[in-house]
C-alpha cells in the first residue's frame, strides 16, 4: 500500500470519538511549500482551578526571576487566545480534572472539562487524578450523560468532553474484553494485528489532528504509578503498562497509517531546581527523563506532567537526534508554546525548526470576558453549598510538617476519621495520608464575609477534595508496624520519599532516622498500652490507603472491612461537634537519631 493510500485512511480529527476523515493528497505538489508551520500550546495538571489559585499555588517564577501571580481559567482563555494563531493545536498532558477545587468537584469535574472545550483543547493524556472516581466515570465523562448517584449537574444532562482523552499504557486486564479504542484508525486490522499480544487497550491510544495539510500523532501515557495513588476498586479492570513500550508500540501504529510527526503527551515528569526560570532545563534527570530519552527515535517530542514542575529540555533520543523535553508547571499558571515546521513531503517534523517557550499565565492581561461570565455562574450555583458555616477554630491550622512529619491539621483530620468510625466500625486508631491535606485552614475571614474562625464548607473541602470513603480494617500488631514502616524509603514498597501517616492522638510511637529499614519504628502504643505483634487492632483509613495507596501496601493485608462515611463527611461533622477546635500538638510521634 502507498503512503498516499495510508494517508486516506489515517485517522484525521478526534479518534477518541472515532471520528474518521479521509485526507487529500494533491496529486502535483511540486509548487507547494517544502514546510508548513504548526504550533503547540499546552496545559498540565489543571486540577480544576477555574477560580485563580491562592497562595504559593497561584504564584510562578517567571522568565526573568521574578514571582508573579499566576493561573485563574479566565487569564489562561486570555492567554491562550494571544498566542493562538490558525496553526494551532491544543493539547494537555493530563490531570485536568481530580484533586480539584469545589466550584469543579462539586459537579464532578464538568465545568473544568467543559471549560476546556471552551478554550479549544482537542487532544489531552490522561493523569492519574483522571482515575479518581474511577474508569467508569471517566468513561462518563468523555462520552457524556449525567452521575448515575448524583444525576445532573445545574447545567443538564453533560454531553462529554469536546477533546479526545489517550492513554496508550492503560489496558483491561481481561484480554477478552471488547473495546472502542481503536475503531477510528484506517488499515485498522493490520493495526489489530500489530498490536496483538500487546493487550486489550482501555482508551484510545493514540488521536491525529490535521493542521495546514499534515497530520500530527498524539501518543498519550500516564505515570505506572498510577495504581499505587488512586483508589484500587476503580481501576480493579485495568493495568498500567510500562510507557516506553507503550509509546514505542503507538509510534509504530501512527506510522503504519502514515502518521510520521509524532508528539508524546505523558503524564509523568521530573523535578526541578527551585526558583528557575520555567524556560530554563532545570529539570533533575528521572522517571520523566527516562520516558524522554528511551522512546522511539520516530518521536519526536516529549511533552509531560505531573510532577508540576516548568521546565525546557533538549535531550538525545536513541538515536542521538535532539528532542524537545518539557512541562508547564500546574493549576493553570504556564502555557508551553512549540512552534515547528513539518516537511510536507516527509510529513515529519523538521527538528531544527522546533522552537520552545513557557508563557508564564499572568494576571496583568484583561481576564476572558466570556470565561469570566462562565466562572461567575458556576460560583454562584456553588455558593450555597460553599459558604455553609460547619465549625469554628481557635487560630490557623497549617498542614506544614513538624519536625516528626506530623502536621496539626493531618493530627486534627485523623481524630476526626476515628471519631466517625468508633461506633460503626469499632475503630480504635486512625491514620491520614499526608498527600490528601491539600490547604490550611485560616482563622482570618475570607472576602465571602463569614467572620474570623467560621470554617465554612468550601474550606473544609479545600482541605480534603477527594471524597473518599472512610474504612476500617483490622490489622495485627506485626502489620500494624509494617505499615508505619513502609513510611520510610530504603523498603520493598520503593517508598520514593518518606511520607509520615498523620495518626490519632491514642496512638503514639517513635522512629528513628538511622535505623534500617524494618527497624526504624519501636514503642508503638494504643492509648498509652504497648502493641503486640499478634494483638488486633481496628485500624481506620480511607479507602485510598485501605487500597494499598501511596505504596501501603500492607493495608491490603487488612481483613473485616467496614465502609463509612466520606472522609469530607467525617471531617466537617467533627468540625461541628469540636467547635472551637484548636490546633492539636504534634507530639504523637517521637524522633530519635
Amino acid at each position: 500500500m502507498t503512503s498516499r493510500s495510508l494517508l486516506r485512511l489515517a485517522l484525521a480529527g478526534a479518534v477518541a470519538t472515532g471520528t474518521a476523515l479521509l485526507a487529500t493528497v494533491p496529486a502535483d505538489a511540486s509548487n507547494a511549500p517544502r514546510t508548513v508551520p504548526v504550533r503547540l500550546l499546552s496545559l498540565n495538571d489543571f486540577h480544576g482551578h477555574l477560580e485563580p489559585p491562592t497562595g504559593s499555588s497561584g504564584r510562578m517564577v517567571d522568565e526573568h526571576g521574578q514571582t508573579v501571580n499566576a493561573g485563574g481559567a479566565a487569564y489562561v482563555a486570555a492567554h491562550m487566545k494571544a498566542h493562538t494563531d490558525r496553526n494551532t493545536i491544543a493539547v494537555a498532558q493530563g490531570d485536568l480534572i481530580g484533586a480539584t477545587p469545589l466550584i469543579s468537584a462539586a459537579y464532578h469535574d464538568e465545568p473544568s472539562v467543559e471549560f476546556l472545550g471552551k478554550i479549544g483543547l482537542k487532544v489531552a493524556a490522561v493523569g492519574n487524578h483522571e482515575f479518581d472516581e474511577g474508569y467508569d466515570e471517566l468513561r462518563r465523562i468523555m462520552k457524556g450523560g449525567c452521575h448515575p448517584v448524583d444525576g445532573c449537574s445545574p447545567a443538564g444532562q453533560w454531553k462529554g468532553a469536546r477533546f479526545d482523552y489517550v492513554g496508550a499504557n492503560v489496558l483491561f486486564k481481561n484480554p477478552n474484553e471488547k473495546t472502542d479504542a481503536l475503531a477510528a484508525l484506517g488499515n485498522q486490522a493490520a493495526v489489530e494485528k500489530l498490536m496483538s499480544g500487546w493487550g486489550v487497550p482501555a482508551l484510545p491510544p493514540v488521536s491525529v489532528k490535521w493542521m495546514n495539510g499534515v497530520p500530527i500523532g498524539f501518543i498519550g501515557l500516564v505515570t505506572t504509578s498510577t495504581p499505587n495513588i488512586v483508589t484500587a476498586e476503580g481501576i480493579k479492570d485495568l493495568t498500567f503498562a510500562d510507557e516506553v513500550k507503550a509509546a514505542n508500540l503507538a509510534s509504530r501504529v501512527l506510522k503504519l497509517v502514515g502518521v510520521k510527526a509524532q508528539v508524546v503527551l505523558v503524564h509523568e515528569g521530573d523535578q526541578v531546581t527551585a526558583g528557575q526560570s520555567p524556560d530554563a532545563c532545570s529539570a533533575v534527570p528521572g522517571v520523566g527523563n527516562r520516558i524522554a530519552t528511551q522512546v522511539a527515535p520516530e518521536i519526536d517530542m516529549v511533552l509531560s506532567g505531573h510532577s508540576h514542575q516548568a521546565y525546557l529540555c533538549t535531550v538525545k533520543d536513541p538515536s542521538g537526534r535532539d528532542r524537545l523535553y518539557s512541562q508547564g508547571g500546574s493549576f493553570g499558571r504556564v502555557i508551553t508554546q512549540v512552534d515547528m515546521k513539518v516537511d510536507v513531503r516527509t510529513l515529519d517534523i523538521v527538528r531544527s525548526s522546533v522552537v520552545a517557550d513557557n508563557h508564564v499565565v499572568t494576571r496583568t492581561v484583561t481576564p476572558d470576558r466570556d470565561i469570566s461570565d462562565f466562572v461567575d455562574l458556576w460560583k454562584e450555583r456553588v455558593a450555597e453549598v460553599a459558604d455553609k458555616p460547619v465549625g469554628r477554630i481557635t487560630a490557623d491550622i497549617p498542614n506544614t510538617a513538624a519536625p516528626s512529619g506530623e502536621t496539626p491539621l493531618g493530627d486534627l483530620i485523623a481524630d476526626a476519621q476515628l471519631a466517625a468510625t468508633k461506633a460503626g466500625g469499632n475503630a480504635q486508631i486512625a491514620l491520614m495520608n499526608p498527600g490528601g491535606v491539600r490547604a490550611p485552614l485560616t482563622y482570618a475571614g475570607s472576602p465571602a464575609g463569614e467572620g474570623d474562625g467560621v470554617v465554612t464548607y468550601g474550606e473544609a473541602f479545600t482541605v480534603q477534595p477527594f471524597n473518599n470513603l472512610m474504612q476500617v480494617v483490622t490489622l495485627t500488631g506485626a502489620q500494624l508496624k509494617t505499615v508505619l514502616e513502609q513510611q520510610f524509603t530504603g523498603g520493598p514498597n520503593n517508598q520514593a520519599f518518606t511520607k509520615i501517616l498523620q495518626p490519632s492522638a491514642n496512638l503514639t510511637y517513635t522512629y528513628s532516622r538511622s535505623a534500617a529499614w524494618g527497624s526504624k519504628v519501636s514503642d508503638l502504643r494504643i492509648d498509652g498500652t504497648p502493641v503486640t505483634d499478634t494483638q488486633a487492632i481496628r485500624v481506620a483509613a480511607n479507602n485510598f490507603l485501605v487500597g494499598g495507596g501511596d505504596a501501603f501496601l500492607a493495608f491490603r493485608d487488612g481483613t473485616d472491612a467496614w465502609s463509612g462515611p466520606l472522609d469530607i463527611d467525617a471531617f466537617v461533622a467533627y468540625l461541628g461537634e469540636h467547635s472551637p477546635a484548636a490546633p492539636p500538638a504534634t507530639n504523637r510521634i517521637t524522633v530519635v537519631d
